[in-house]
């Protein structure tokens, strides 16, 4: 289950530019954030930290990705998720255009909160199925 996913610490995407001062996730928040996630510089090239980067996606577990259009994330969360898909991973995805970074937390207030909180679930019992199906009887 990915929400609104960090994929790619090696460059700022498009999304980062055009919402820097979105709250409540601002490119000043995001590189505070890379700063206490990475142990240098040289981090944000290694896969591990940024998973876009990988050579191959393929055997990856089958995933849920939500992405958020008013979200800086919102470009390496679809370019990761166009990864998985490429990689012949099995993936479900769903994008919440008019929704911020964050927006699963705020049900009380966002409608698309419980919806996503709904589809998670799903995903989850998906996934299971899909792992279960795979498993040797």
């Amino acid at each position: 289950m990915l929400a609104y996913p960090a994929t790619d610490f090696s460059v700022e995407h498009p999304s980062w530019a055009a919402l820097a001062d979105q709250p409540p996730l601002t490119r000043a928040r995001l590189r505070w954030f890379q700063k206490q996630y990475l142990r240098d510089e040289t981090d944000r090239w290694d896969w591990r930290a940024s998973p876009l980067l990988a050579s191959d996606l393929k055997g990856v577990a089958s995933a849920f990705v939500a992405t958020a259009g008013f979200d800086p994330l919102h470009d390496e969360g679809e370019a990761y998720l166009e990864r998985l898909r490429a990689a012949g991973v099995s993936v479900r995805s769903r994008h919440f255009g008019g929704q911020i970074h964050g927006f699963i937390t705020m049900g009380k207030v966002v409608p698309e909160a419980i919806i996503l909180i709904g589809e998670i679930a799903a995903a989850l019992d998906w996934a299971f199925q899909d792992a279960a199906d795979k498993t040797p009887t």
